[in-house]
């Protein structure tokens, strides 16, 4: 999450809060290269056994289930490229949501209209939340945990709250 906020005597159209949300990924490229590499290499090891022993087809099988392993991690990195983007003026609150296929939904309301629904757990923190305007719901932070989804609500609602006082 990136946040910014402009000093004051700004103009009206400048941004008062702007954020990007992008989902955590939590082994970098160079991560899963190695784990990839120590993966191939059990496998290896194991299916040579496996071979040596007389059961050929059990090494086919290994090698499934780490190309099965590498699939599901370049799926991983590639929904890792959605994003949300919020962008608060004084007189427009800009919400983009791009999927990881890069389609893009946009949001445009009035932030004189609009309020952030926050649904907490008593046990598990803030679980979801929401701009409400007008009778439209947005859930918005769906890619943050609890906590970062609190601290984010913190400052976006300081900020909602300061353009509807006014600056």
């Amino acid at each position: 999450m990136e946040t910014g906020k402009p000093g004051p005597g700004d103009a009206p159209s400048k941004p008062v809060f702007a954020a990007v949300i992008r989902p955590h990924r939590s082994l970098g490229p160079n991560g899963f290269r190695i784990l990839m590499v120590l993966c191939a290499a059990i496998v290896a090891v194991m299916a040579l056994r496996f071979i040596a022993l007389g059961f050929w087809p059990v090494s086919g099988f290994l090698g499934l289930d780490l190309l099965g392993l590498y699939i599901a991690f370049r799926v991983n990195y590639r929904r890792g490229r959605s994003f949300e983007e919020v962008v608060l003026t004084p007189i427009e609150l800009m919400f983009r949501r791009v999927t990881h296929r890069g389609q893009a939904s946009e949001w445009r309301l009035n932030p004189l209209w609009t309020r952030l629904d926050r649904e907490a757990d008593a046990e598990f923190g803030l679980q979801r939340l929401a701009l409400v305007s007008r009778g439209e719901r947005i859930t918005i932070g769906r890619e943050l945990s609890p906590p970062e989804r609190e601290h984010f609500a913190d400052e976006f609602g300081q900020a909602l709250a300061k353009v509807k006082r006014g600056y």
